[in-house]
C-alpha cells in the first residue's frame, strides 16, 4: 500500500468537510499565485516563486495539522479546555504589554528561537469555544440557573473579548457573536443571552471612553475614521479598487493571474483577496467560495443534530460559526457592506500561524465528525444484531 493510499485510508469524518477544506486550500493557492508578482515588487529581495513556494509549504503544514488533529479523540479537548483558557488569558495580557506592534496594534507575540509570530486572538477563539462547549455540556441539568450556569459562562466571554478588543475590535466582535450563538444553541435562556449582549454593549462603550482618554491603549481613532467614512459613504482607496475588481470580473472573470486591481489594493492576498477572486473568476467563482462556507455550516449543523454528546456537537458548531462569520465579514468588507475590519478570509488569505489555527479548527471539527461516523456504525451494527 502506497503512502498516499495509507493517508486516504486513515482519513475519516465527513467527506463534504474534507472537500470544503481541500477546495479552500486550492482557492488559496490560486489567489496567492495571482498576488505573488505584486508582492515581489513591493517587498523586493525574493522572486514570485519564493512567495508561492512559501505559501504552498504553509498550506501543506495546515493539511498535516488537520490530518493529525482529526485523529485525536475530541474528548481530549474537553480535558484541556480550562488550562488552555488560563494560558490564553495570560498570553493575551502579555501581548498587550510586550506584543509586536504592527500598524499601531499589538496583536502578535514572537515565538522564541523560531522567529515566528502569532496572533493571540486566533488562539483565544479556539480556547473560549472549547471552554464554552465544555461548560455548557456539563451543566445541561442546571443550564437555566443564573448563578450555577450563567455566571461561569459570562465571565470568560467578557474577559477574553475585552482583552482582544483594544487591538483587534473586529475579531472580538466576531468571537462575541459566536459565543452568543453557542449559548442559544446550548439552551441558555434568551433573557440571559440578552443580558450578555447588553454587557457587551456596556463594555464597548467603556472601551470607547477609555480610547478617548488613553488613545494609545486602543485604536479608537482608526475605528472612528473607518466608521465615519462608511456612514458618510466615503469609500477608502482599497474599497474603491475592490469594487472595480468585482465589476470587471463579470460572470466568468478575467482568468487566473489576470487581475489588474491587485496592483492597486494594499493587501490583495489578505484582506481583499475575495475581490481578486471575483475579478479573476467572476460571479461563478465568488459564489463558489461563498457556497463552500455555507456547505461547511450546513454539514456542521448536521453534526449538531447527529452527535450523541453535547460537547462534541457544540464544539464543532462553535468552531464552524467562528470560521463562517469571519468569512462573511471579510466578504462584506470587499463588497463594502460594512466598514473595513482587517479580517482575513479563512483558509484562503495568505498567512502563517493564522492559517494554522484555522486548520486546527477544521481538524477538531473533523475529529467530532469522525466520532459521530463511528457511533453511527456501531448503532447500525447493534440494530442489525437486535433484528437477527
Amino acid at each position: 500500500m502506497t503512502f498516499v493510499q495509507t493517508i486516504l485510508k486513515n482519513a475519516r469524518g465527513d467527506r463534504s468537510i474534507w472537500i470544503v477544506f481541500g477546495l479552500l486550500c486550492l482557492a488559496s493557492m490560486l489567489a496567492v499565485y495571482s498576488s505573488a508578482g505584486i508582492m515581489e515588487y513591493r517587498f523586493g529581495g525574493s522572486g514570485a516563486g519564493y512567495h508561492i513556494m512559501k505559501h504552498f509549504l504553509v498550506i501543506m503544514a495546515g493539511c498535516f495539522i488537520v490530518y493529525v488533529v482529526h485523529q485525536i479523540p475530541y474528548q481530549f479537548f474537553s480535558a484541556i479546555a480550562p488550562s488552555f483558557l488560563v494560558l490564553t488569558i495570560g498570553l493575551l495580557i502579555l501581548t498587550m504589554f510586550v506584543g509586536d506592534e504592527v500598524n499601531d496594534a499589538r496583536r502578535w507575540l514572537s515565538i522564541p528561537l523560531i522567529g515566528l509570530t502569532f496572533q493571540t486572538s486566533d488562539l483565544a477563539k479556539v480556547a473560549i469555544i472549547l471552554f464554552l462547549a465544555r461548560n455548557i455540556s456539563t451543566k445541561q441539568a442546571v443550564i437555566k440557573d443564573f448563578k450555577t450556569a450563567f455566571i461561569p459562562l459570562l465571565l470568560p466571554i467578557v474577559v477574553i473579548c475585552m482583552l482582544i478588543a483594544p487591538a483587534d475590535l473586529s475579531s472580538a466582535m466576531i468571537l462575541f457573536a459566536t459565543c452568543l450563538v453557542m449559548l442559544f444553541v446550548g439552551r441558555i435562556k434568551v433573557k440571559y443571552i440578552g443580558l450578555i449582549f447588553l454587557c457587551g454593549i456596556i463594555c464597548l462603550a467603556l472601551l470607547v471612553l477609555v480610547g478617548q482618554v488613553l488613545p494609545d491603549f486602543t485604536r479608537f481613532d482608526t475605528w472612528m475614521s473607518r466608521i465615519n467614512d462608511f456612514v458618510m459613504g466615503e469609500a477608502s482607496r482599497d474599497n474603491i479598487q475592490a469594487k472595480i475588481a468585482i465589476a470587471q470580473g463579470g460572470w466568468l472573470g478575467q482568468g487566473p493571474g489576470n487581475s489588474i486591481q491587485r496592483n492597486f489594493i494594499a493587501y490583495p492576498y489578505a484582506d481583499f483577496i475575495f475581490a481578486i477572486i471575483c475579478e479573476e473568476y467572476g460571479v461563478v467563482g465568488a459564489f463558489g467560495i461563498l457556497f463552500l462556507y455555507i456547505l461547511l455550516l450546513f454539514r456542521c449543523t448536521k453534526l449538531l443534530t447527529r452527535s450523541r454528546k453535547a460537547f462534541g456537537a457544540l464544539l464543532a458548531f462553535g468552531l464552524c460559526m467562528s470560521i463562517v462569520l469571519q468569512a462573511l465579514a471579510n466578504i462584506a468588507v470587499s463588497v463594502h457592506l460594512v466598514p473595513a475590519t482587517g479580517l482575513t478570509l479563512p483558509m484562503v488569505s495568505m498567512g502563517g500561524t493564522s492559517l494554522f489555527f484555522t486548520a486546527l479548527q477544521f481538524g477538531i471539527i473533523l475529529s467530532v465528525s469522525r466520532q459521530v461516523e463511528r457511533d453511527g456504525i456501531h448503532l447500525k451494527e447493534k440494530s442489525d444484531e437486535d433484528h437477527d
